[in-house]
């Protein structure tokens, strides 16, 4: 039996599974669903279409799947999917999708969500991602997987931000972060690539070398963006995480790509 506090609202219909914790003065709604392990804590609030994945912890005042902060929203039945083993802090708030979008925001496995921090409207986040306190991302954001966005670092609708990359506190983002990047400013600008993240994550020397190479040639004075990324790509064709920039480079996007910073700029 699921373990249910005697001062929280648990509306007919909602999906309990047998372990689940339900702490004091929690209210969930008539579509919300949670698998085996979650634990939600005092003062939440789950709303909405909204699934939440085995073992995820959900701590005090955390709003989840209420509708979207978008004047576009009409009711549509759309869905807030929020996968397995992730900690969920503090006045996190997240929303489900519009009918403009995906319909739905997806949240992956092993992330963690401190306090304060916001998903939008049709996001979709990848796994083992880490967004630290008060960060947020707009509307129709995509975010790889093992991703980190520093403190009050705030995501432009749209963007999309690429795996292995990492956001400095207090950035505003507002083009697309290529995979494996490092971006800092209050307009973001690309810094380098996120080494020590690389590294962390037991990225061999050869492969961290060969980021760096292509990142020099993507980056450079010389030509236009298009020939360097045709060199790019015949040179490092077999190299996966080369060509993972490369392609994401080349995919359709509403955002130009997040570029350093001119040298001779001011």
């Amino acid at each position: 039996m699921a373990q249910i506090h005697p001062t929280a609202i648990v509306e007919p219909g909602a999906k309990l599974a047998g372990d689940v914790k339900i702490g004091p003065y929690c209210v969930l709604g008539p579509n919300v669903e949670l698998a085996e392990g979650v634990e939600v804590m005092a003062h939440v609030v789950i709303a909405g279409r909204t699934r939440i994945g085995a073992r995820t912890k959900i701590y005090p005042f955390a709003s989840l799947g209420h509708p979207p902060q978008d004047l576009k929203y009409k009711g549509e039945p759309s869905a807030l999917v929020i996968g397995s083993d992730n900690i969920i802090r503090e006045y996190v708030t997240m929303n489900p999708g519009t009918a403009q979008g995906r319909m739905m925001t997806q949240v992956g496995d092993h992330g963690l969500f401190m306090a304060s921090t916001h998903v939008a409207h049709d996001c979709k986040v990848g796994d083992h991602v880490v967004m630290a306190n008060c960060a947020t991302l707009g509307g129709h954001v995509d975010i790889g997987d093992f991703v980190i966005l520093g403190g009050l670092a705030a995501v432009h609708q749209f963007v999309r931000i690429g795996h292995h990359s990492i956001i400095g506190g207090m950035s505003g983002v507002e083009g697309d972060v290529i995979p494996y990047g490092s971006v800092m400013g209050d307009r973001a600008r690309l810094s380098g690539l996120n080494i020590i993240g690389l590294k962390r994550r037991g990225f061999s020397r050869d492969d961290i070398h060969n980021l760096r190479t292509a990142y020099r040639l993507l980056f450079a004075e010389e030509g236009t963006m298009a020939e360097r990324i045709e060199d790019v790509a015949s040179l490092y064709r077999d190299n996966r995480p080369v060509m993972d920039v490369v392609e994401f480079i080349r995919a359709d996007s509403a955002r130009a790509i997040c570029q350093p910073k001119a040298k001779n700029a001011a």
